[in-house]
C-alpha cells in the first residue's frame, strides 16, 4: 500500500485559512459554498466574477474578503464615463524642477496597482474601459506608453456584476469573461439565514470589526501548496473528457479550450486543499467545474439551456474515468 503524501500545506497555514473562511461567513451567512468557491479562487491564482441582482451581499463578500485577507485593498465604481487611465493610470508632464530634476513624463498609478481590486458593477462601463483590466488579469502587468509596470502579488480581482438585461449594462465580452476564473452567484439567503441577518448589527459594523487572518506572503504559500496538490493520470484524464464533451455536445457552439482545461485542474487543486486532502478526486472536480465552465461555454443558436444548465449537464453525462 502506498504511503499517504504529506499534505503540502504546513498546519499553521491551515489553521489561518479555517479561520478566514470561518470569518466571511460571518458577515454573509447562509453562503458557505459560495464562500469556499471564493477562496478556491483565491488559492487558485485567478480572478472572481460574481453575477447576481442587485442588494444580495456581492459588494459585501468582495469587502469581507478584503479585509480578512490583509491584503492592500483597492475599489473602483464601474460607471459609463469611467475611462481606462481611471483604472491603470496615466502618465503626466511635469516641468523642469530647480535643483537638477528635468522633468519629463511621469507615470501616476492608478487604482489597479493594488493587491486586491473591487471592481464594483463592472458591466456598466463601456467594453474599451472593461478591456483595460485584460493585460492586468492575464500578466499581473499593465502597460503604459510602451512601458511595463509589474503589479503587486498577489494579484486578485474581484468583480461583480448585475444580470445584463438591467438598464445601463454592457455584456463582458468572451475574452474579458474568460479572465475570470470562477463565476458565481449568490441568490437570495435561506429563511434562517436571512432572519439571522436582520436580527444582526449592520453589515458595515460587522465589516469593520473584521481583522487579517492572513497576509500576502501568507496567500502566495497556499498557492505554491495548492500547486503541489496531486491530480493523478486518471483524474486528468476525466477531466480531459469533460473537454472533449463540451465540444462535442449539439448545443454547445464554443466548447472548453485548453486554457479552460488548465483553470479548471488549478480550481480542483484549490478545492482538494481545502478539504484538506493532498490529491484530487472526482468530487473535486464536479464541484468546481460550473463556476470554471459556465461562463466560457457558448450556447448554440437552437439551444434550448442557459450555460449553467449546459454545464450541469456535461458533469451528468460524463463518466467518471
Amino acid at each position: 500500500m502506498a504511503d499517504t503524501p504529506v499534505h503540502p500545506a504546513p498546519s499553521e497555514l491551515r489553521d489561518a485559512l479555517a479561520r478566514a473562511i470561518a470569518q466571511v461567513n460571518t458577515v454573509l451567512l447562509g453562503k458557505k459554498h459560495e464562500v469556499r468557491l471564493a477562496f478556491v479562487c483565491l488559492l487558485a491564482g485567478g480572478h472572481l466574477l460574481i453575477d447576481d441582482l442587485p442588494g444580495v451581499g456581492k459588494t459585501t463578500l468582495a469587502h469581507a474578503l478584503a479585509a480578512t485577507l490583509g491584503l492592500g485593498f483597492q475599489r473602483v465604481q464601474f460607471t459609463a464615463d469611467l475611462l481606462p487611465s481611471d483604472i491603470i493610470g496615466v502618465s503626466v508632464y511635469a516641468r523642469e524642477q530647480p535643483g537638477g530634476d528635468p522633468g519629463g513624463f511621469r507615470f501616476h498609478p492608478g487604482p489597479v496597482f493594488t493587491q486586491l481590486l473591487l471592481a464594483d458593477e463592472i458591466n456598466r462601463a463601456t467594453p474599451k474601459t472593461q478591456s483595460a483590466l485584460l493585460e492586468a488579469m492575464a500578466e499581473e502587468q499593465v502597460t503604459v506608453d510602451g512601458e511595463t509596470h509589474r503589479l503587486p502579488l498577489p494579484f486578485f480581482v474581484v468583480a461583480t456584476q448585475n444580470p445584463v438585461d438591467f438598464a445601463g449594462t454592457y455584456p463582458l465580452p468572451d475574452s474579458q469573461l474568460d479572465r475570470f476564473l470562477l463565476r458565481m452567484s449568490l441568490g437570495y439567503p435561506d429563511h434562517e439565514a436571512e432572519r439571522a441577518m436582520l436580527a444582526s448589527a449592520d453589515r458595515r459594523v460587522l465589516l469593520d470589526a473584521l481583522m487579517p487572518c492572513l497576509g500576502p506572503e501568507q496567500i502566495l504559500a497556499l498557492r505554491r501548496a495548492c500547486a503541489e496538490v496531486l491530480a493523478s493520470p486518471a483524474l486528468i484524464e476525466y477531466v480531459q473528457a469533460l473537454l472533449a464533451a463540451s465540444r462535442e455536445h449539439a448545443d454547445i457552439r464554443i466548447g472548453l479550450s485548453p486554457r479552460a482545461g488548465l483553470a479548471l485542474l488549478a480550481a480542483t487543486r484549490a478545492h482538494a486543499l481545502l478539504a484538506g486532502r493532498a490529491h484530487c478526486v472526482p468530487e473535486d472536480v464536479q464541484a468546481v467545474f460550473g463556476a470554471v465552465a459556465a461562463h466560457r461555454l457558448g450556447p448554440a443558436a437552437t439551444a434550448r439551456s442557459g450555460r449553467d444548465a449546459l454545464a450541469r449537464a456535461l458533469i451528468e453525462t460524463t463518466p467518471v474515468r
